[in-house]
C-alpha cells in the first residue's frame, strides 16, 4: 500500500479497502463495453473511452489494486489501441492511460508487446499523405501520446526486435542528404530497445557501424540529439560490449556538441543542417546540445581502472571556463543542464549499483570509493565556476548537485560549502553571493548534521572536519537572522530555506547540553528573541506587492513576498515552533501575543495569521488561551458600540422594514475589525475542539460582523465564519511538525522517511488526525442552522415579501444575507451531504454497489441533503427575481453564482484547494530530500526521503484531492444514473447567467456551467440549442454572443458536437448564419470558436454519417446546403465563405471511408473545390488548394514503378478514377486555366525584404492572419512536404515556389491523365513568358507539377513540347524569376517513394537538356542561372544508389565544371563552386557506399576508379596556384612591376585568382550543405591555400577565404586524414610569411579544442614546440598571438607538456633578468628573446585566469620584473598583471595570503593602483 493511502484519516482508510474490487469491476465493465464481433460499424471502441478518466483515478489515488486486473486491463487496452488505427481520438485517450499504467507497474508486469502496430500507428497518422480531417491540437497529442507509449513498452518488446528495427531504419539512414534520414534517425531513437531479451543484437561491430553513421552529418544538433540519445541508453544497459578504444571519438564528440567560442570565434556553428520543421517539431529535441544523454553516456561509461575518469577530467577543464559568471552566453543553459544531469545520473547509478550488489554478476565494474572522489573532485570544479553565476538555474543546479555529492563524500564537499559560506559572509561588493551561499548550506543542511554526528562518534581523526561543520551550523543559523530583509525578497526567503532546513533535521529545539550536538553552542532562547524581533521588524515593513482587492472578496493574502514567492515563510514557523521545547514555545507564545495586540498591520493580514496559525498547529491549548481569546475579545468590544444594520441573523424582519440614515462606522474602526477578524480566521485553522468553550464569542463576533454597515468587516465575518466551519468539520493532521521518530544512527535528529519505505509488516507511525467529535458537529450544525437555513428563508422574505422600501437596503440586506449563504457552504464543503442523483430504472442495479469508485471524505458529515436541496429551490427563485429586478448588479449575481457553484459541483471547492495549495513545501527543493544513497551513515533506501512533516502534509492533500473525486466520475460511466432535478434547475440558471451582460458574470458562470458540464455530460444538450440560436438569431444581444462563444469553444463542449446529429447540425448552421452579428467583438468571438472548432476536431462520430442510411439523403442534403453556403454566388462575407468551406471539407474528409457515402458527394466536392480556385478571395483559394491535396487521390493514369515504357493510354483504359467525369467537365471549360493562373499569381506576395524562403507553406503570404491560417491549412501537413533535401544553396534566393501548388497540378494530371496537360499547355505558354514574377511562379508550380507526374504519354509530351519549355527556360536571361524556375527544376527531378530513392520519368531526360551547351552568345546571367539549375537537381539525386546513367551524367557535369573554374564572372564562378560540391560530394558518397555494400550493385569499374583523380587535380591546382598568387603579391608589395610578360603576366595572376575563388566557393558550400565528410579528402589538401590567402590585395578572394577560414575551424578532422593535416598546419606554421604565420596560430587554437581528445601525444607535443618557437618569432604581432594561443591550450593539453612549459617559462625568465643585468646592451634578437620569455611568463599566468595554483605568485611577480623593460615587453607587462587583477579581484581579500610581502610589493610597483595590492 502507498504510504499516503495508509496515513489517510481513519474512516477513509477504512473505505479505501473496498477500491480493489471496485477496480476489478470497472475492468470487467469495460471489457464487456467493447464488442469485437460488431465489426467496424461499431461504436463500442467509443464506448470503452467513458471508463478511461475512471482508470486514470485509480492511479492518482494510489490504489492498491490486483496485478492480475492491471495486466488484464492493460493488455485489453493495447488491442483496443490496436484496433483503432483509423480513430485518433481513441488512440489518444487508450495510448495516454497506457502509459500512465505501465510507467507504473513497469516492473511487475511480464508482457509481450510488438512494436509494428506501434510505428503502423504513427506512420498512418503523421508520415502519410492521407491527412484525415483531425485539428492539429489533437494530431500532437496523438504523436506525444504515441511516442510516449513507445517509450514505456520498449522494455517489453521480444526478442529479434532491435534486429528487426534496425534493419528496417537502417537503409534510411545511408543517404545523409535526404530528410527521410532525420525520419529514420528519430524513429530509431524513438523504437531501439535496450532490454535483456535483446542484448544478443547488440555488438561491437553494431556500435562501429552506429558512430560511423552518426559521423555522416556534421554540425548538426538535431542528428546528434537522436544518436547520443540511443548510444547512451546501449552504454547504461550492456556492459559486454567494449568501450575503451572509443572513448577518444566519443569525448570529442561529446565536447564539440557544446556550441562554446573558442578563442575569437563564435558561440554557435554558422551554418547548422537544416532539418524539416515538422521532423524537429515530431521528434523534438529541446536544446541544441543533448546535455541529459551526453551526462548519461559518461556516467555509465566510468569503470575502475577505466579511461573514461580521465577524459572527463580533461572535457571538464576545457568547459570549466564556460561555467563562470563572466562567461555566460546562450551555452549556458546547456552546461546548467550537464552539470545537474552529470550528478543526477552518478547518483542514480550509485544507487542502481547497491541495490544490484547481492543480484549481479558485474560487481567488477561497480565504482569503489576511489573512482567516487575522482568523480567528486571533477564536479566540483565546475560548481565552484557556477556557483556565483548570474543565471538563476544555473546557481540553482549548483547549489542542487552539491546537495548531493555531500552525501556521496562530505569530506570533500562540505568543507568546499564551508569555504564559499564564509566568503560570501566576507564579500561586501556582490550581495547576491550569500543568497547563493546560503541556498548551498540549505540544500546541504542534512549533510552536515549527519556528518557532524558520525564523525564525532566513529573516528577520533575527523574532529577537525566535525567542528568546522558545527561551526558552520551555528555560523549560517546565526548570519541567518541578518538575512531577513523586507529590501531584499531573495535573501530573505533563502534566509527562511536555511532555518526551515537546519530545524528539519533536528529532533526538538531546547537549550541542549549535550556536547554532541552539532549546534550546542547556541543558546536557543537568545537565538528564539533575536529572530522574533527580526521577524516582526520584518512584518512592519512588509509592503503588498499587489493591490488589495476592495471588491467582494477580500483576499486572505496581502500578496507580499513572503507568502507569494514560496512555502518557506509558513514552514518555517510551523517547524520552529512545532519542534520547540515547552518552556521555549511559551516564551516564543508570549512575544508573539503581545506583538499581534499591540499592531494593526493591514499590509500583513496573511503573514501575521499564518504566524497565529502555526502557533495554534503546535499547541492549541496555549494558544486559544494567549492568542484567540484576546483577539475575540477585542474583536466583540470593537464592534458592539458600532452601528448595526441588523442584517446578521439575529433579529426577524416584518413588512415593510425602512431605515432611511445611511449607517457608516469610521475608516480606523473599519481597518482594525476587518484586520483582526481575517487573522482571527487564519489563526483558528486548526482549532477543532478546541475554540468550543468560545462557541458563544464566536458566534456574536460571526454576527456582529455580518451586522456592520462595512462591507469590509462583511468579509472579516465571511472569512471567520468559514474557518470555524472548517475548523469543526474537516479532517487535518494535528502535531504534524513535532518529531514522532529520532534516528537511529544520531538521537539528536529526526529520521526522514520515503514514501516507498512502507510495508504492512513494519508500518510508519500514522499521522495523528483531527476526526470531529459529537460537540464540535453538533456546533457547526448550529452555525449552518444559523447562517445557512435562516438565511435562506430570509432571503426568500426579501424576494416575495419585498420587505424593504428602500432600494439601498434591499441590496445591502441581499449582499450580507447572501454573503453568509456562500461562507455557509464554502465552509463545510463537501460535508453537506450532495444531491441525490435520479435513476431512470431504479430496480435496473443495486444503487449502493455500483456508485462507490474510490474513498474519499474531506471531513465529517454535516447537515443534510435537504439543506441543499432548500439552498437550490431557494436560489432557483432568488436567481429569477434578481434577473427581473436587479440584473444590473453584478456583486449580487456573482455572489449567486458562488452559491450555485457550491451547490450543484460538489467536491470541486476541494479540487481547488488541492491544485493551489499554497503552504505546501516544495518538495523538489534539494533542502528537505536525503538522496536514497548515503555514504555518510552507509544507509541505502528505494527511494528519496523527507521529513515526516513533509509527507504528512502530502497525505492530507492526497486526501484533499481523493474527496474531490470519490463522487465526481460516477454519472460519466452510468446511464441509469443522471443528475438530480435540483442540479438541473440550477443549471439552467447558470446558463442563463453565463449569457449575462456583465463580463465578470458570464465568466464565472461560464466556468461554473463547465464544471456541471464536465461532471453529467449527458446534460449538455439541454444547453446545446440555446446556444446555437444566439449564434444564428441576427437579433440576439452581443453579451449572448460572447457567452455563447465562450461555453461552445470549451472541448467538453466541442466533443459532444462530434457525437451527436442534432447538435452538430445546429452548431454549423448556427456559425454559418452568425454573419450578421456586426461588433466587433462578436464577431472576434465567432472566428475564434471556429479556430478552435477546427484545432480541435477529431472526425465526427458515424451516427452522423448513418442518417443517410436511415432518414433518406440527410448527410447528403447537409453536405449540400454546406457547399451552397460556400459558393460565392451566395453573397456571404469572405471570412463565413471559407468557414462553410472549410467545414465542407472536414465532413467530406471524416465520412470518406463511409461506404454508404455516394462517390457522386465527392466527386461534387471535388469539382467545387477545382473552381475555387479560381475564387475573388484569397484565402478561399488556398483553401480549395489544401482540399484538392488531400481530395485528389486515386491517381489511375500514374505509371507503376514497374511498369516498362509504354506509350500514353494504352492498357489503361478501363481504369478511371471515380473524380475523373466531374473535373475533366470543369476544366475543359475555355480559359479555365488561364483564370486559375491568374487568380492564383495574386496569392504569391513578392516583396524585396523577404529573404526567407517561403516554399513551405502558403500560409507565410503577408495577408493571412492566424486565424485565417488555423482554418485554411492542417498545422500538420504531412512530413514528407517538399523539398526533401535540405535548403542550403544561398544563390537560388529567396523563392515564391508553393510546392502545394505544383501537388494539386500533379494530382490532376495523375487523376485525369493527358487531357490535363493538354489543357494546360496554352496557359502554361502564356505565363512562362509573362514579365510578372507572380505568373511565373504559377507556370513554374504548374510545369514541376506535370514533369513530376509520371503519366503514360508524358515521354511523347517532352518530345513534342515541354523541352522546348525547359530549354526556353533556361536561356531567357530573367534572373528575378531564376529562383522559382530553379524550385520547378528541382522539384521535377525529386526522387519518388518515401526514401526518394525511385527516380522519376523524366530525371534523366531534364537533366540531359541542362547539360546541353549553351550558345556561345548567351549573358553571363543565363550562364549562372544554367549552373544553379544543374546544382539544384543534382542536389536531389538519391547517391548511394545511383543508376550508371545518372553517375554518367555526373560524370560529363564534372568535366564541364572543372574547365570552367576560372570563369571572368563571379556570379558564374559561385555558381559552379556550388555545383562542383554537389557533384563531387554524390560521387563520393556513391563510393563509399559501393565500397560499404557491395551487395547494392555499385560495381565500380576502373573507369569509375579514375574519377577520384579530380581531388588530385585541385589539390595540386590549388597549390601551384597559391604560391603564384602570393609571389604576384609580393612583387606588389615591393612595387615591382613584372615589365617581362605584361599582359600575359597580369592574366595568368587574376585567372589563378578568379579559379581559388571558385575552389573557395566549393569549400564554403561543402561546410554549409554538411557534405564535407565526404571532401575532406580535398579540404585538407588545400588547407594551406585557405590560411595562406585571408590577406591579399583582391578584396574578394581574401572574404571568401576568411568564410572558408571561419567554416573550418568548426570541422573535425578524423583518422588518417589527421596526421596529414597536424603536418601541413605545422609546415604553414613556420611559413615565410607572417600573416600566414599568424593566420595559422588562429586555427591552431580552434583545432587543438576540437580534436584534443583524438591528437596523439607526440602530435601535441609538435604542436606545442611549434607554437612556443613562435614566442620569438621575429615579428611582434605573431608573438603576442602564440602568447594568446599558448594560454588557451594550457587547459586542455597534456599536464607534463604544460607544468614542463611552466618550469622553462620561469627558468627562462629568470636567465634573461639575469644576463639583463649584467650586460646593459642589447640587439635586435635579444628583444625577441626577451618578449618572448615575458609573454611565455604571461601565458602561464593567464592560463588560470580565477584560480591561485602555489605556482602562480612566483610566476606573476617574476613576470611584473619585466616591466621597466623598453616597449613591446612593458605593454606586455602591464597587460597581463591589469588581466591577472582584474580576474582575481572578487577573491583577492583570501588570496593575497599565498604571496609573501615582498612579492606584494613587486606587483604594487606595476600596478597602476598600488593600494589594491598592498
Amino acid at each position: 500500500m502507498h504510504l499516503y493511502n495508509a496515513w489517510l484519516p481513519p474512516p477513509v482508510a477504512e473505505e479505501a479497502k473496498k477500491e480493489r474490487e471496485s477496480f476489478a469491476r470497472v475492468v470487467k465493465s469495460v471489457k464487456e463495453s467493447y464488442r469485437e464481433e460488431d465489426g467496424d460499424d461499431s461504436e463500442s471502441v467509443f464506448a470503452t473511452l467513458k471508463w478511461i478518466s475512471v482508470i486514470d483515478l485509480f492511479i492518482k489515488a494510489k490504489s492498491e489494486l490486483n496485478l492480475e486486473d492491471v495486466a488484464a486491463l492493460v493488455e485489453f487496452g493495447l488491442h483496443v489501441f490496436e484496433a483503432s488505427n483509423d480513430k485518433i481520438y481513441v488512440q489518444v485517450r487508450w495510448g495516454s492511460v497506457l502509459v500512465k499504467i505501465l510507467n507504473k507497474y513497469r516492473k511487475k508486469l511480464s508482457l509481450t508487446v510488438h512494436w509494428r502496430p506501434l510505428y503502423d500507428a504513427l506512420v498512418q497518422t503523421h508520415f502519410t499523405r492521407s491527412t484525415g480531417p483531425e485539428g492539429w491540437r489533437i494530431k500532437q497529442r496523438h504523436f506525444e501520446t504515441v511516442t510516449s507509449l513507445v517509450r514505456s513498452c520498449r522494455r517489453f518488446f521480444p526478442p529479434g526486435s532491435a534486429s528487426e528495427i534496425w534493419s528496417e531504419f537502417s537503409s534510411v539512414l545511408e543517404n545523409p542528404w535526404h530528410n527521410s534520414s532525420f525520419e529514420g534517425s528519430g524513429f530509431v531513437r524513438l523504437f531501439l530497445p535496450t532490454n535483456a531479451e535483446n542484448r544478443e543484437f547488440f555488438s561491437q561491430d553494431w556500435v562501429g557501424d552506429l558512430i560511423t553513421i552518426w559521423g555522416s552529418i556534421p554540425n548538426c544538433p538535431f542528428w546528434n540529439s537522436q544518436f547520443t540519445a540511443v548510444l547512451a541508453r546501449v552504454i547504461k544497459n550492456y556492459d559486454h560490449l567494449t568501450w575503451e578504444p572509443l572513448l577518444p571519438v566519443l569525448f570529442t564528440r561529446f565536447l564539440n556538441m557544446f556550441e562554446v567560442p573558442v578563442g575569437s570565434g563564435g558561440g554557435s556553428y554558422p551554418f547548422s543542417v537544416d532539418v524539416p520543421r515538422n521532423t524537429r517539431f515530431l521528434f523534438s529535441n529541446k536544446t541544441s546540445t543533448p546535455s541529459k544523454a551526453v551526462a548519461k553516456s559518461i556516467v555509465y561509461l566510468l569503470k575502475p581502472g577505466g579511461l573514461a575518469q580521465k577524459h572527463l577530467a580533461k572535457l571538464v577543464n576545457l568547459l570549466e571556463q564556460y561555467y563562470h559568471p563572466s562567461n555566460g552566453g546562450r551555452w549556458t543553459y546547456s552546461l546548467e543542464r550537464f552539470l545537474l544531469y552529470l550528478v543526477v545520473t552518478f547518483q542514480k547509478r550509485l544507487q542502481r549499483e547497491q541495490m544490484d550488489v547481492d543480484s549481479s554478476t558485474h560487481t567488477e565494474f561497480f565504482l569503489g570509493k576511489e573512482e567516487r572522489r575522482s568523480f567528486i573532485i571533477v564536479a566540483l570544479k565546475l560548481i565552484e565556476r557556477g556557483q556565483y553565476s548570474k543565471n538563476e538555474q544555473m546557481s540553482e543546479a549548483v547549489a542542487a548537485s552539491t546537495s548531493i555529492l555531500s552525501y556521496i563524500d562530505p569530506s570533500l564537499v562540505l568543507p568546499f560549502v564551508a569555504s564559499r559560506f564564509q566568503m560570501a559572509l566576507e564579500t561586501m561588493t556582490a550581495t547576491h553571493q550569500l543568497k547563493t551561499a546560503m541556498t548551498s548550506v540549505a540544500y546541504s543542511g542534512r549533510s552536515l548534521f549527519l556528518s557532524s554526528v558520525s564523525a564525532a562518534s566513529d573516528h577520533a581523526d575527523e574532529l577537525a572536519n566535525v567542528e568546522s561543520f558545527n561551526e558552520l551550523l551555528m555560523v549560517s543559523l546565526s548570519n541567518a537572522l541578518l538575512g531577513m530583509d523586507a529590501n531584499d525578497p531573495p535573501k530573505t526567503l533563502a534566509t527562511m530555506q536555511l532555518i526551515g532546513s537546519i530545524f528539519s533535521n533536528m529532533a526538538a529545539l531546547e537549550d541542549s547540553t549535550d556536547e554532541l550536538s552539532p549546534i550546542s553552542t547556541i543558546r536557543f532562547s537568545e537565538w528564539l528573541d533575536e529572530f522574533f524581533s527580526r521577524l516582526f521588524l520584518l512584518l512592519l515593513h512588509l509592503e503588498p506587492s499587489s493591490v488589495i482587492n476592495e471588491g467582494l472578496h477580500t483576499m486572505t493574502t496581502s500578496g507580499t513576498f513572503l507568502v507569494e514567492d514560496g512555502p518557506f515563510y509558513f514552514c518555517v514557523l510551523e517547524i520552529l515552533l512545532g519542534r520547540l521545547s515547552k518552556s521555549l514555545y511559551s516564551q516564543a507564545l508570549k512575544k508573539i501575543s503581545k506583538f499581534v495586540q499591540s499592531n494593526i498591520l493591514s499590509g500583513a493580514i496573511a503573514e501575521v495569521g499564518l504566524l497565529c496559525c502555526a502557533c495554534m498547529h503546535a499547541n492549541p491549548l496555549e494558544t486559544v488561551v494567549h492568542l484567540i481569546e484576546p483577539m475575540l475579545s477585542t474583536v466583540i468590544s470593537s464592534m458592539k458600540g458600532a452601528p448595526s444594520t441588523g442584517f446578521g441573523g439575529r433579529k426577524t424582519f416584518q413588512s415593510p422594514y425602512t431605515r432611511k440614515e445611511k449607517l457608516t462606522i469610521s475608516p480606523a474602526l473599519e481597518a482594525a475589525t476587518d484586520y483582526m477578524l481575517k487573522v482571527l480566521s487564519v489563526a483558528i485553522s486548526y482549532g477543532g475542539p478546541h475554540i468550543l468553550r468560545y462557541r458563544d464569542q464566536l458566534k456574536e463576533a460571526i454576527a456582529l460582523a455580518f451586522e456592520s454597515p462595512s462591507w469590509k468587516v462583511n468579509g472579516g465575518g465571511d472569512h471567520l465564519l468559514r474557518s470555524v466551519l472548517g475548523s469543526l468539520v474537516l479532517y487535518y493532521p494535528l502535531e504534524q511538525y513535532r518529531c514522532v521518530q529520532r534516528h537511529p544512527g544520531a538521537p539528536l535528529l529526526e529520521k526522514w522517511i520515503g514514501t516507498k519505505d512502507y510495508s504492512v509488516e513494519e508500518p510508519l507511525t500514522a499521522p495523528k488526525w483531527h476526526i470531529p467529535v459529537e460537540e464540535e458537529v453538533s456546533f457547526a450544525n448550529e452555525l449552518l442552522q444559523l447562517h445557512l437555513l435562516s438565511a435562506l428563508d430570509e432571503l426568500m422574505k426579501i424576494c416575495q415579501d419585498k420587505i424593504h422600501t428602500d432600494a439601498g437596503n434591499e441590496k445591502d440586506h441581499l449582499k450580507v444575507t447572501l454573503l453568509r449563504i456562500d461562507s455557509s457552504l464554502q465552509g463545510v464543503s463537501s460535508c453537506l451531504p450532495d444531491f441525490r442523483p435520479s435513476f431512470v430504472d431504479a430496480k435496473a442495479e443495486d444503487p449502493s454497489h455500483s456508485l462507490f469508485l474510490v474513498a474519499g471524505a474531506i471531513g465529517s458529515r454535516v447537515g443534510s441533503t435537504d439543506m441543499r436541496q432548500k439552498a437550490a429551490d431557494t436560489m432557483h427563485a432568488v436567481c429569477k427575481y434578481l434577473l427581473e429586478e436587479k440584473s444590473d448588479d453584478s456583486i449580487l449575481l456573482i455572489l449567486v453564482v458562488r452559491i450555485m457553484d457550491a451547490l450543484v459541483n460538489y467536491g470541486s471547492l476541494e479540487y481547488e484547494e488541492w491544485s493551489h495549495h499554497r503552504q505546501a513545501w516544495k518538495l523538489e527543493s534539494y533542502a528537505i530530500v536525503e538522496p536514497p544513497v548515503n555514504y555518510i551513515i552507509s544507509s541505502y533506501a528505494k527511494g528519496k526521503r523527507r521529513p515526516r512533516w513533509a509527507l504528512v502534509d502530502k497525505a492530507h492533500m492526497h486526501n484533499t484531492w481523493r474527496s474531490s473525486q470519490s463522487s465526481f466520475h460516477l454519472y460519466r460511466t452510468n446511464r441509469n444514473v443522471s443528475p438530480s432535478n435540483f442540479a438541473i434547475l440550477l443549471m439552467d440558471d447558470v446558463l442563463k447567467l453565463a449569457l449575462h451582460s456583465y463580463e465578470t458574470v458570464r465568466s464565472l458562470a461560464g466556468k461554473s456551467l463547465l464544471k456541471m458540464i464536465k461532471r453529467w455530460p449527458s446534460v449538455v444538450s439541454r444547453c446545446m440549442l440555446t446556444l446555437t440560436e444566439n449564434l444564428a438569431n441576427p437579433n440576439a444581444p452581443e453579451h449572448a454572443v460572447l457567452g455563447s462563444c465562450t461555453i461552445l469553444s470549451t472541448q467538453a463542449v466541442l466533443k459532444h458536437l462530434t457525437m451527436e446529429p442534432k447538435a452538430f447540425t445546429s452548431f454549423a448552421f448556427g456559425i454559418l448564419k452568425s454573419s450578421r452579428h456586426e461588433t466587433l467583438k462578436a464577431q472576434k468571438a465567432i472566428n475564434e470558436l471556429f479556430v478552435k472548432f477546427n484545432i480541435h476536431f477529431a472526425g465526427v462520430s458515424k451516427s452522423i454519417l448513418k442518417t443517410s442510411s436511415s432518414d433518406g439523403e440527410n448527410f447528403g442534403d447537409l453536405i449540400a446546403q454546406i457547399g451552397t453556403m460556400g459558393s460565392e454566388a451566395n453573397g456571404l462575407h469572405w471570412r463565413y465563405n471559407l468557414m462553410a468551406n472549410r467545414l465542407l471539407l472536414l465532413l467530406v474528409m471524416a465520412s470518406r471511408g463511409d461506404p454508404l457515402l455516394s462517390s457522386k458527394i465527392l466527386s461534387e466536392t471535388a469539382g467545387h473545390f477545382l473552381k475555387n480556385l479560381k475564387s475573388q478571395l484569397p484565402q478561399t483559394r488556398i483553401l480549395a488548394i489544401s482540399a484538392l491535396n488531400i481530395l485528389l487521390k486515386e491517381s489511375p493514369y500514374k505509371r507503376n514503378p514497374e511498369q516498362l515504357e509504354i506509350s500514353s493510354g494504352k492498357n489503361h483504359g478501363s481504369t478511371k478514377s471515380s473524380l475523373e467525369g466531374a473535373l475533366v467537365e470543369i476544366f475543359q471549360e475555355k480559359g479555365f486555366f488561364s483564370e486559375i493562373f491568374d487568380s492564383l499569381s495574386h496569392v504569391h506576395v513578392t516583396s524585396d525584404s523577404d529573404s526567407t524562403s517561403s516554399r513551405v507553406n502558403v500560409g507565410t503570404s503577408s495577408f493571412q492572419s492566424v486565424a485565417d491560417k488555423s482554418i485554411t491549412f492542417f498545422y500538420f501537413d504531412f512530413t514528407a512536404s517538399w523539398p526533401r533535401t535540405p535548403n542550403w544553396i544561398t544563390l537560388l534566393g529567396s523563392d515564391n515556389f508553393y510546392s502545394n501548388f505544383a501537388r494539386i497540378f500533379k494530382r490532376l494530371v495523375q487523376e485525369c491523365g493527358m487531357p490535363v496537360v493538354v489543357a494546360l499547355r496554352g496557359a502554361l505558354d502564356e505565363f512562362a513568358n509573362a514579365k510578372e514574377r507572380s505568373k511565373q511562379s504559377v507556370a513554374a508550380e504548374a510545369l514541376a507539377g506535370i514533369l513530376h507526374s509520371d503519366v503514360n504519354g508524358l515521354l511523347d509530351a517532352w518530345d513534342s513540347w515541354i523541352m522546348n519549355q525547359v530549354q526556353n527556360i533556361v536561356v531567357v536571361p530573367s534572373v528575378e524569376s531564376m529562383p522559382e524556375w530553379a524550385s520547378c527544376i528541382r522539384y521535377a527531378v525529386t526522387g519518388k517513394g518515401k526514401h526518394g530513392t525511385r527516380v522519376p520519368l523524366l530525371r534523366q531526360k531534364i537533366m540531359d537538356c541542362l547539360l546541353t551547351p549553351l550558345p556561345q552568345t548567351v549573358v553571363t546571367s543565363v550562364v549562372a542561372k544554367r549552373y544553379a539549375f544543374l546544382a539544384a537537381s543534382f542536389i536531389e539525386v538519391s547517391s548511394p544508389r545511383m543508376p550508371k546513367d545518372e553517375l554518367l551524367l555526373h560524370k560529363r557535369l564534372l568535366d564541364e565544371l572543372l574547365i570552367n573554374m576560372s570563369h571572368p564572372s563571379a556570379q558564374v564562378r559561385e555558381a559552379v563552386g556550388v555545383a562542383l560540391c554537389v557533384v563531387c560530394s554524390n560521387i563520393q558518397l556513391y563510393t563509399s557506399a559501393a565500397h560499404s555494400h557491395p551487395i547494392m550493385g555499385n560495381s565500380i569499374s576502373d573507369n569509375d576508379k579514375e574519377w577520384g583523380g579530380w581531388s588530385r587535380v585541385l589539390s595540386e591546382q590549388a597549390t601551384e596556384r597559391v604560391l603564384k598568387i602570393q609571389k604576384s603579391v609580393q612583387l606588389e608589395d615591393l612595387d615591382v612591376l613584372p615589365d617581362a610578360h605584361p599582359a600575359n603576366g597580369m592574366n595568368n595572376d587574376q585567372e589563378d585568382m578568379k579559379w581559388m575563388e571558385t575552389l573557395f566557393h566549393f569549400v564554403i558550400a561543402s561546410f554549409k550543405s554538411g557534405r564535407s565528410v565526404y571532401l575532406v579528402d580535398i579540404i585538407m589538401r588545400i588547407l594551406y591555400p585557405i590560411i595562406s590567402l585571408q590577406e591579399t590585395s583582391n578584396k574578394d578572394l581574401s572574404t571568401l577565404a576568411k568564410a572558408s577560414f571561419e567554416l573550418l575551424k568548426w570541422n573535425i578532422f578524423r583518422e588518417p586524414h589527421l596526421e596529414k593535416v597536424v603536418a601541413m598546419i605545422l609546415r604553414s606554421a613556420h611559413d615565410s610569411n607572417w600573416r600566414t604565420r599568424s593566420a595559422t596560430l588562429t586555427y591552431l587554437r580552434s583545432f587543438i579544442y576540437r580534436h584534443t581528445f583524438v591528437l596523439s601525444r607526440q602530435q601535441k607535443q609538435q604542436i606545442w614546440e611549434t607554437v612556443e618557437g613562435l614566442l620569438k618569432d621575429s615579428q611582434v604581432e605573431v608573438r603576442e598571438h602564440a602568447a594568446a594561443v599558448l594560454a588557451g591550450l594550457m587547459k586542455g593539453v597534456d599536464e607534463n607538456l604544460v607544468r614542463d612549459f611552466r618550469d622553462r617559462a620561469y627558468a627562462d625568465g629568470m636567465l634573461m633578468l639575469n644576463k639583463k643585468r649584467q650586460r646593459k646592451q642589447s640587439s635586435v634578437n635579444s628583444v625577441a628573446s626577451l618578449h618572448g620569455a615575458a609573454l611565455a611568463l604571461g601565458a602561464c599566468v593567464l592560463s588560470v585566469p580565477y584560480d591561485m595554483p602555489s605556482w602562480l605568485p612566483a610566476h606573476v611577480t617574476l613576470l611584473a620584473r619585466f616591466v621597466v623593460e623598453p616597449a613591446p615587453v612593458r605593454s606586455t607587462v602591464t597587460k597581463a598583471v591589469a588581466e591577472f587583477r582584474r580576474t582575481h579581484a572578487d577573491t583577492w581579500s583570501f588570496q593575497k595570503d599565498q604571496f609573501t610581502e615582498e612579492q606584494l610589493e613587486v606587483l604594487a610597483d606595476t600596478s597602476s593602483s598600488s593600494s589594491y595590492f598592498a
